[in-house]
């Protein structure tokens, strides 16, 4: 297995965002949600009851979901990841296609859990620059195939890239939704970390994220996704520092993983609960998908008991519940996994 250490994250700061009268943060777009999903059964042994998209966004094939986070606060170990005392989950999105890569980029959306009918609103993902000397706003083109929200930070997973950081209070809201694509808000990069290898070693897809709670030392989870005989299949734990709310690095700014473990074909997720590993598997349109609970090396299948299109899955803080996404158009689900049932917990 190769040293964990000679794969490596380099932080690269962005430029401090300019003052703004019209960034409002993550409150604004919780009292300005303008879509709303349905509660639904999912198919799925795995899957329980969840939330199907309104129709725009369960049969547009502009934009396909990928990633999905809870809050993780780490000033608060007990605390059950909601924001303003509500009960807020953010998913990713990347615009699909040739077209979509170049005009759209990624978003994300912020959706509140209301028990009646969950509602949400899309946040599109920018980046202040300056365009032919006129300050403006420029796309995100990411995979964006996972999200980890650790406090004031939202980390996207950006595939060979690295990753791409943003801060949900960063928030701003435009005049008008041309410029977001469709979306009233905005949300501006603040950072990146780029992805590093030693030389002669196959540099770290990062295809998905997921965040693990510690006693001492919280965690950043990442993985990439490969096909079976491809060789990508690594997972990797980053430590958090809980102070600054980003990833441990040494005075050069470089972070190492403290653990590089062998994952499965076709992984889409991952996120860790109690040293447990919970792992979502594809198996191509229109056929269920695996979850896979273990640890690397000893990971067990459960073979179909996930909808088609399984993406990326995150653990919701203080509960057994671990929530998942699916991607193919016309079937688009957000559903919660028993964690402690699978686990043999239960």
């Amino acid at each position: 297995m190769t040293d964990p250490t000679a794969l490596r994250l380099v932080h690269r700061p962005g430029r401090p965002l300019r003052a703004r009268p019209r960034r409002v943060g993550l409150d604004d777009v919780l009292e300005r949600l303008d879509r709303i999903g349905t509660w639904t059964d999912v198919a799925g042994e795995a899957a329980e009851r969840g939330f199907r998209w309104d129709d725009r966004d369960v049969d547009t094939r502009w934009w396909f979901p990928q990633g999905i986070t809870a809050r993780l606060d780490p000033d608060d170990p007990a605390g059950d990841g909601t924001w303003s005392r509500r009960p807020v989950l953010l998913t990713s999105w990347y615009g699909h296609g040739g077209l979509g890569y170049l005009l759209l980029g990624s978003r994300i959306s912020v959706v509140d859990l209301d028990p009646g009918a969950p509602r949400y609103a899309h946040v599109r993902l920018v980046e202040e620059r300056r365009i032919a000397g006129v300050p403006g706003l420029r796309r995100v083109p990411v995979h964006a195939g996972g999200l980890a929200w650790y406090g004031d930070h939202l980390f996207v997973a950006a595939s060979g890239g690295g990753l791409r950081i943003f801060r949900p209070a960063d928030v701003q809201r435009l005049r008008s939704r041309v410029r977001g694509r469709g979306a009233r808000h905005v949300l501006p990069q603040v950072g990146a970390y780029e992805a590093r290898a030693d030389t002669g070693l196959r540099g770290m897809v990062y295809s998905f994220l997921s965040l693990e709670r510690g006693d001492e030392t919280d965690h950043l989870v990442a993985g990439e996704y490969g096909r079976k005989g491809s060789g990508r299949h690594r997972l990797l734990r980053f430590a958090i520092d809980r102070t600054t709310g980003l990833l441990q690095t040494d005075e050069d700014g470089i972070a190492r993983p403290v653990e590089l473990g062998e994952g499965v074909p076709r992984m889409q997720g991952a996120t860790v609960v109690d040293g447990t590993w919970f792992i979502t598997a594809s198996a191509g349109e229109g056929n269920p998908g695996d979850l896979w609970v273990g640890r690397p090396g000893a990971l067990v299948k459960h073979r179909g008991v996930l909808p088609t299109g399984p993406e990326d899955i995150t653990a919701c803080p203080g509960t057994d519940r671990l929530w998942s996404l699916t991607e193919w158009p016309g079937r688009r689900w957000v559903f919660p996994v028993d964690g402690a049932r699978w686990s043999g917990h239960r």
